[in-house]
Formats: structure tokens, sequence, C-alpha cells
């Protein structure tokens, strides 16, 4: 049941970016959707209609190569789609005066209605059934060869709706990845960082005291100096991060420190006031 509400919520975001912002300000898409939005662009025919077409035309190739759980969702998130597309084109349209100002939002809303999809287990793509299919017949890298497809369509809509509109299409695409992410590992960030110092007990003391926080040690051995040394490991929320660093920079100004950025953190024992 709540997979079933994050589609249709996300579904829902997802139309009204593509009938609200992205055909009226003549922008495309990647996917499906990037390849209906063309089509529509180049022909007149309303992306409700095209969409559902293609979908069925790529998953009657390329079916036996996706896993059976995600082509039942997939099946509804892509009729879904087309439906609200349908209804949300009855609304009036009409292009904004400030089109990197639409394609921003048009990223934004694009970017939440992706998240909540991804977030069920479904999706509305079509390159990711191209991608799989030679994935399994030649071997090619499955991310890479959706990324490849995806902005072949993307190009290809110099053609149709121009260069500026193309690049305007670029930032709605990069800012929607930006706000996915977000969705997807949620917006309290927080970073690892690993600790390499002579002086690891004492740093492990005074951040346990100060910051109300632990670490996790690891032996870890230089190749160049062939000594051992206790790696620390230590997961923080992304604000306190200059704080932590002060303090490993008060007990051993040399300590090698190594920031990595983290997308969820979940199970395990962690004290009150860890992250």
């Amino acid at each position: 049941m709540k997979n079933t509400l994050y589609i249709i919520i996300g579904t829902i975001l997802f139309a009204l970016a593509v009938t609200q912002l992205a055909m009226p300000n003549s922008f495309a898409d990647g996917g499906i959707v990037g390849m209906s939005l063309l089509i529509y662009f180049s022909l007149g025919i309303s992306p409700s209609i095209s969409t559902p077409i293609i979908f069925l035309l790529l998953l009657s190739i390329g079916i036996r190569f996706l896993p059976k759980h995600m082509v039942y969702k997939t099946i509804f998130n892509v009729f879904l789609l087309s439906f609200f597309i349908w209804v949300f084109e009855q609304f009036p349209r009409e292009p904004m005066e400030d089109s990197l100002l639409a394609a921003i939002f048009t990223g934004v809303i694009t970017g939440v209605g992706f998240g909540f999809i991804f977030q069920a287990g479904s999706s509305v793509g079509g390159s990711s059934i191209i991608a799989r299919m030679l994935n399994q017949q030649l071997g090619w890298d499955l991310t890479g060869m959706t990324l490849l497809i995806d902005a072949m369509i993307v190009l290809s809509g110099v053609f149709i709706i121009g260069p500026i509109y193309t690049m305007y299409t670029l930032v709605a695409l990069y800012v929607g990845k930006v706000v996915t992410d977000f969705v997807l590992g949620g917006f309290d960030s927080k970073k690892a960082i690993n600790v390499v110092s002579s002086k690891s007990e004492d740093i492990s003391k005074r951040i346990t005291h100060e910051l109300a926080t632990s670490a996790t040690v690891f032996n870890g051995r230089g190749e160049y100096m062939k000594e051992e040394r206790p790696v620390l490991y230590i997961v923080i929320h992304s604000h306190r991060l200059l704080q932590l660093k002060r303090v490993i920079k008060e007990v051993d100004p040399d300590a090698f420190i190594v920031v990595h950025n983290v997308k969820d953190v979940s199970g395990g024992f962690i004290p009150k006031g860890t992250i």
C-alpha cells in the first residue's frame, strides 16, 4: 500500500512537471518520456499517447531481460503517468518568461517525483530496457549504457527544439538528479571520516566527550613505512564536520583525514548523539 501511494504521488508530480513546465517551455527529457516529448514537439502527438506505445514496443523486445516485479510496477507506472498527463493537459498552459527558472523548477518537481517512484522500486524508464538487453547480450555496462542512451535522446533534441532549449533540458536533468538524490538519501546528510594518526586513542577520547560521538577502530598498515597504525572510522552530521576536524587537528596536526559522502545510515548500535 505504501509503495502504491509513493508511485501515485511521484507520478502526479512527474506528470505536472511534464505538462505544466516541460511541454509549454519546450524542454525534453531522458527515457521514453524524452522520446515522447520530442515526438510532441515535432509531430504534435500527445505524450499521453506516445509514452505507452513506445514503452510497450520496448517491453515486447526486452521483457525477458527484466525482473518480473519491475515489469509489473513499471507497466502500472507508465499507464498511470499517461493518464495523469492526459488529465493535466486539459489545464491551461503558458510558457514562463524566465526559461532558466522554468528549467530549475522542472528539475525540482521531476526530481521529487522520481524520488517517490524509485522509493517504491518502480520506474518510468525505457532506456533501462535497452541497456539491460545490451548488458545481457554483449556484456556492456548497465549504468553506463543507460546514461549513454538518455544522453543520445536528450542531445537529439538539438534538431527538434534547438540547442538553447536542449541546454535548458540539461539544466533540468541535473537539478532533477540532485533533488532525487536528496529524496532517496534524505536531507539530513552525513559524512564518513577515516582518520589515520599515531594519536588515535586521544582523538577518540576527545570526540567521545566533546562531540558525543564514537569511532570504529581498524588496524591499518602503511605500505611505504611498513608501520602499523589504528584507523578511526567516524560517521557524523555534515554540519558538525568542521568541528570534528578542528578537534582532530588540535590533537594531531599531522593526522591524515579522508572525508566521504554517505547516502544512508541505518542498523547497528548507534548511541544517542552519535551522529
